[in-house]
């Protein structure tokens, strides 16, 4: 899924010793916790300590942000001249408060009129219920469980259910997919399933349909990306990590030969020699022999969330950084975006490389003095905050700040970043972001490691 754990800061004692509760727990490789994992220890290996260090030091560094009061102090990042301040009209809400679903990892809809909502965990469940702000908990209804069939542990947790799409006609055959690590043989195997909603009954998908589209083996538990969207072409685009442990160990980020580190684009409605698929014949790597032809975009660390904008669109991805900066890029066809050589708009490491014509900066990067793991979301398109139209939001994972950013794709230009703050009715002011999704209507919702679902409101 990512990489680094939440710390959710509150600010004062109270938040501190919160905090420091957490820290001490980290060896206990808690689930909401840093995954030492990420960093390649693996065993006490005397060459990785300083890096444990490193993060035990950030660690402690949250805490004493949280002890002067919380982490606003240190959202006002600048990047190519355009300042992050406070969005003065729009603030943030719980949504559906009596709802709590556990490690809500994917919320969506079904694009059917039927306006309903899907919630997924990370340990299996699809979870539908009616889009409306009092619904119960005993409206809530299990739309699909493969949890038997889905690795999922508190120590290796960026495995599990992590992605889920509603075909564009799903109204018509009911077909939807999912991404999901699957317990079969070997290890660390990510599947994506075609399945079918069942013949009587809308709420409930039939679990006996399910379909392997295909099969991809990771090296490692981490990274697995997991985000699966149709485009307006009508063809799946999964967004898959470079394989885990640090640093791109097997180069999978400049490796066209290799799935991993990349943006696939398939067609999922008809199939190919052996494949459960077809390659759309545009794809920009199709007739290179040195290249899998499925391949959209390159050069990719760990795209955590990935999304269409409804009115242009453009192809937005938030990539999560590994030791300095987090990325937001807008995805073109044959596109390098430069990891492992470039973290953000920086040389990563000693083999990484400055600036060149062929790999894409990002539009947007930030400093992990404000936050450690971007989570990705949409670009705003629906009625109810005309303020935020046009915007992309998106937050840290870590630092539980939220923010929209306003880009002129046209004349490639940045117009602003605003952060956007939280009510006073919302207890929690430093969420632990895990996803963003979308209702029919383009209201966008982000919910927590806590398992609250949040919405975007006018002040």
């Amino acid at each position: 899924m990512r990489n680094h754990a939440p710390l959710p800061a509150r600010g004062g004692r109270k938040a501190a010793g919160r905090l420091k509760g957490e820290f001490c727990t980290l060896w206990n490789t808690n689930a909401s916790l840093v995954r030492l994992q990420d960093y390649g220890v693996f065993v006490f290996d005397p060459s990785r300590c300083f890096m444990i260090l490193r993060r035990c030091c950030l660690v402690w560094l949250s805490l004493g942000i949280c002890a002067m009061g919380g982490v606003s102090s240190l959202s006002a990042q600048t990047f190519q001249g355009v300042e992050t301040k406070p969005h003065p009209q729009v603030q943030i809400e719980r949504a559906f408060p009596e709802l709590k679903i556990t490690r809500p990892v994917i919320l969506t809809h079904a694009g059917d009129g039927s306006g309903r909502l899907f919630v997924v965990t990370q340990q299996g469940i699809v979870n539908v219920f009616p889009n409306r702000q009092d619904v119960k908990p005993s409206e809530v209804k299990t739309f699909l469980d493969i949890r038997e069939k889905v690795v999922y542990k508190d120590t290796e947790n960026e495995e599990g259910f992590l992605g889920m799409a509603f075909h564009p006609k799903f109204a018509e055959n009911g077909e939807f997919f999912v991404y999901y690590t699957s317990t079969q043989a070997p290890p660390h195997t990510s599947v994506i399933s075609r399945f079918r909603v069942s013949k009587d009954n809308p709420d409930q998908a039939d679990p006996n349909s399910e379909e392997e589209i295909l099969r991809i083996p990771q090296p490692f538990w981490n990274h697995n990306g997991g985000t699966i969207v149709f485009g307006p072409d009508g063809y799946l685009y999964v967004g898959l990590g470079d394989g885990g442990a640090a640093n791109d160990p097997q180069g999978n980020g400049q490796n066209l030969k290799t799935l991993l580190g990349s943006i696939l684009r398939i067609d999922v409605d008809n199939t190919q020699g052996d494949l459960k698929y077809a390659i759309p014949k545009d794809n920009p790597f199709v007739n290179r022999k040195d290249a899998r032809g499925e391949i959209y975009a390159y050069g990719i660390r760990n795209i955590w969330r990935m999304a269409f904008d409804r009115k242009t669109n453009v192809l937005w991805a938030a990539d999560v950084g590994q030791n300095l900066w987090e990325e937001i890029d807008l995805i073109v066809p044959g596109g390098n975006y430069g990891w492992n050589l470039r973290e953000g708009t920086h040389k990563f490491g000693e083999a990484g490389v400055g600036p060149r014509e062929d790999l894409i900066e990002p539009i947007w990067e930030y400093h992990h003095n404000i936050g450690k793991s971007i989570t990705g979301g949409h670009v705003y398109r629906g009625q109810k905050v005309p303020a935020l139209d046009g915007m992309y939001l998106y937050a840290d994972y870590v630092s539980g700040l939220v923010w929209a950013l306003d880009y002129d794709a046209k004349a490639k230009k940045l117009k602003a970043n605003y952060l956007i703050p939280v009510a006073e009715s919302v207890s929690l002011k430093n969420m632990p972001v895990i996803t963003f999704g979308e209702d029919e209507e383009g209201e966008v919702y982000f919910t927590d490691t806590f398992g609250a679902i949040y919405r975007f409101v006018g002040k």
